[in-house]
């Protein structure tokens, strides 16, 4: 299958996780069409996701808001035409700690009985030029600026990064599938354009006209310098 190729859904400094590039299916499961999915979580200047360390990171939850991702604008990957949106999930406390992350880790289960809004969280659905649908998922509750029927550009705002769903820290989930219904969808391979990559141990980036960024790396839009944001 033809990949569906996006521009980065974001401005600033973001780093890579459940990439395809390490292995398929990204997150280790092929429901809801996430098979080639890639998660991106925002950092700071010095790559971390908050600057913020204390008890509350080893033994229990965190407020959302302490995370650099937490409210930062999500962009359009793709021109197209807004499908569906789903706003009004709660953006819940992020977990760092092990032992939260072992409770949230065995509620799995029972989040995905309850449906696609308790996985996805809050999401906008765009229907891109090559008929691919790509999704953007777990934005901030209430963030949403765009409406079903919308025509968007690339670069459009669409929302804010949350931490509703199945999140245990803010970030941004992007996948492409072949339909609009995420329980029969089947993925859609992703490649990114024009970025800059951070490899992990490396102090220069790499300039990528075209690829799949990689696990562990941190990425930028060309346009933005590399400059954190």
């Amino acid at each position: 299958m033809d990949a569906v190729v996006l521009r980065l859904p974001f401005h600033g400094r973001w780093a890579v996780q459940n990439s395809p590039a390490r292995r398929v299916p990204s997150h280790g499961t092929e429901l809801l069409g996430s098979s080639h999915a890639i998660d991106f979580v925002g950092v700071d200047e010095r790559h971390r996701t908050a600057a913020v360390r204390d008890w509350r990171t080893v033994v229990a939850t965190e407020p959302p808001e302490r995370f650099v991702a937490f409210g930062r604008p999500l962009l359009a990957p793709c021109a197209g035409t807004v499908l569906a949106i789903h706003d009004g999930e709660p953006d819940h406390p992020a977990r760092r700690s092990p032992l939260t992350l072992l409770g949230y880790a065995l509620g799995q289960a029972g989040r995905v009985r309850q449906g696609i809004p308790a996985v996805a969280g809050n999401h906008v659905l765009l229907r891109g030029d090559d008929d691919a649908v790509v999704a953007l998922v777990h934005l901030r509750r209430g963030s949403i600026r765009v409406a079903v029927g919308d025509e968007v550009a690339v670069g459009t705002p669409l929302a804010e990064c949350g931490n509703s769903g199945n999140s245990t820290q803010p970030h941004v989930h992007v996948q492409a599938t072949d339909s609009a219904d995420l329980t029969v969808a089947r993925a859609l391979p992703l490649v990114f354009r024009d970025f800059r990559e951070w490899r992990p141990g490396s102090p220069d980036p790499l300039l990528r006209d075209f690829g799949v960024p990689a696990e562990g790396a941190v990425v930028a839009p060309f346009e933005d310098g590399g400059a954190a944001r």
